[in-house]
C-alpha cells in the first residue's frame, strides 16, 4: 500500500509540474504578446496626427484668372506667403530650405480651396496646409534639436523658423484624417491607407466568394459521398499537406497559371483573390470537415430512418449543424489570407500605386504590402505610418478572430 501511495504522490507532483509548464508557456506568451503590442504602439501612435502650419495667402487675381484656374501657379502663392513672413531670406539655399517647411501638397489643397470659394479671389486668406515630414518630426519630437547641424535633416534656421511659427500660433496638430482618406505617395506626410484598405477589400472579397463555397463542398463531398478508398486517401493527404506549404508557393503557382498562361493583368485584386483562394481552401476544407464530423451520427441515422435521401441527410440536418464551425474556419482562413505578403509580391501587387481602386480590375496593393514599402522608405516619418498600419492590421486581425470565436461560442451545440 506504501509502494502504491508513493507513486500516486509522484504521480500528482508530475502534473502539478506539468500544469505548471503549461501556465508558464501561457505566461510567455502573453508577456511577449504585450511587449509587441507596446512596440509597434509606441513608433505608431504619433501617426494618428498631422503638423499643420497657417498661412496668409494672397489670392492674386493676375494668377488665378477665373478661366483657367487649374493651370495657375499655386505653389507660387505658397511660396510668396512663405517669403513675405520671413523677407530676411534672400539666399537661394536658404529660400530653399524655406519652402521646404510646408508639404508639396499644399499647393494642390490650395487649389482645391480656390475652386470651391472662388468668391475668395483678390483677398488674403487663411489656410492651414500640412507641414513638411522633417518638421512633422521635430514637433512630434522624433528629431533631437541638441544633435549638432550636420547630422540631422532639418538645420539651425529652419528649427528658429518652427520657433516663430510656434510663437506665432501657426502651428497645430491635428488627427490626421489624411492616413485613412489618402492613397500611397512618395511625400510620408501626404501618404495613406485608403488604397491598400480598398485593394484589401475587394482581393477578400475575391478569396471568399470562391473559397468559401468550394472549400465546403469538396468537405461535404470527401466526408458524407466519396467512397474510403485508395483515391480518397491520396487526396486526403494531398490536402493535408498544401495546408503546410510556404504560401511563396502559391504565388509561383498564380504567376505561371493566371498571369503567363490565362494573361490576367498584373497586380489587380481578382489575381490577388485568386492565389489566396489556392492558399486558403485547405485550411476550409479541413476546418469544414471537422464541422461535419463533430455532428453525431445520430443525426444521420434518424434522418435515413425516416425516409430522407442521402442528399436531404447532408443538407437539411447535417449541413446547417455543421455551418458554425465552417464559418469559424473560414473566418480563420481569411484573417490568415489578410496578413499575407508572399504570394502577393510574386504576381505584382507590390507596385507603387497612388490611386484608389474601384474595382476588382484596377491596379492595387494591399495592407501588408503596403507596410512591406513603407518599411523599406528611409524618411524617419516612413517608420510611424508603418508602425501606424501594423496596428490598423492588427486590429483587423484581432476583430476578425474575435468573431470567429463569438460566433463559435454563440452557434455551437454541446452534444
Amino acid at each position: 500500500m506504501d509502494i502504491v501511495n508513493q507513486g500516486l504522490a509522484r504521480r500528482y507532483r508530475a502534473e502539478k509540474r506539468f500544469r505548471l509548464y503549461g501556465i508558464v508557456a501561457i505566461i510567455l506568451s502573453m508577456i511577449f504578446l504585450v511587449f509587441l503590442f507596446i512596440s509597434i504602439s509606441a513608433n505608431g501612435y504619433t501617426a494618428f496626427q498631422q503638423t499643420f502650419v497657417r498661412l496668409d495667402i494672397h489670392l492674386d487675381p493676375e494668377i488665378l484668372d477665373a478661366g483657367s484656374l487649374a493651370d495657375a501657379n499655386y505653389q507660387g502663392l505658397v511660396k510668396q506667403s512663405l517669403a513675405d513672413m520671413f523677407p530676411e531670406v534672400t539666399t537661394r539655399r536658404e529660400k530653399r530650405q524655406l519652402y521646404g517647411m510646408v508639404s508639396n501638397g499644399a499647393a494642390y489643397q490650395l487649389q482645391d480651396y480656390v475652386r470651391k470659394n472662388q468668391n475668395k479671389i483678390g483677398s488674403v486668406i487663411q489656410i492651414w496646409v500640412p507641414a513638411d515630414d522633417d518638421v512633422d518630426m521635430v514637433i512630434k519630437g522624433h528629431i533631437q534639436r541638441d544633435v549638432p547641424e550636420a547630422e540631422r535633416r532639418v538645420k539651425d534656421n529652419q528649427l528658429s523658423w518652427i520657433d516663430e511659427f510656434r510663437e506665432q500660433g501657426r502651428l497645430e496638430k491635428r488627427f490626421n484624417t489624411t492616413f485613412f482618406t489618402a492613397g500611397d505617395s512618395r511625400e510620408p506626410e501626404l501618404a495613406g491607407i485608403k488604397g491598400a484598405v480598398t485593394g484589401s477589400f475587394y482581393t477578400l472579397i475575391v478569396t471568399l466568394l470562391l473559397s468559401f463555397p468550394i472549400g465546403v463542398a469538396a468537405a461535404v463531398y470527401l466526408e458524407e459521398f466519396a467512397p474510403k478508398n485508395r483515391w480518397t486517401d491520396i487526396i486526403e493527404v494531398n490536402i493535408n499537406n498544401l495546408a503546410a506549404v510556404p504560401s511563396i508557393v502559391y504565388g509561383l503557382l498564380g504567376l505561371a497559371v493566371f498571369l503567363n498562361f490565362f494573361g490576367l493583368p498584373r497586380s489587380v485584386p481578382l489575381v490577388g483573390g485568386l492565389v489566396l483562394t489556392l492558399m486558403t481552401l485547405p485550411t476550409i476544407i479541413i476546418a469544414s470537415r471537422a464541422a461535419l464530423k463533430s455532428v453525431p451520427p445520430s443525426i444521420r441515422e434518424a434522418a435515413l430512418g425516416v425516409g430522407a435521401s442521402r442528399t436531404q441527410m447532408v443538407m437539411h440536418h447535417v449541413l446547417p449543424l455543421a455551418l458554425p464551425g465552417m464559418l469559424t474556419g473560414t473566418i480563420i482562413g481569411m484573417a490568415q489570407a489578410l496578413g499575407e505578403t508572399a504570394p502577393l509580391l510574386m504576381i505584382g501587387m507590390v507596385a507603387f500605386i497612388v490611386d484608389i481602386p474601384g474595382g476588382f480590375t484596377d491596379p492595387s496593393t494591399v495592407l501588408p504590402v503596403q507596410i512591406f514599402l513603407w518599411a523599406d522608405s528611409p524618411e524617419r516619418a516612413f517608420l510611424e505610418k508603418t508602425s501606424a498600419a501594423i496596428m490598423v492590421l492588427l486590429a483587423f486581425l484581432v476583430t476578425m478572430n474575435a468573431l470567429a470565436v463569438f460566433l463559435r461560442k454563440k452557434f455551437e451545440r454541446r452534444w
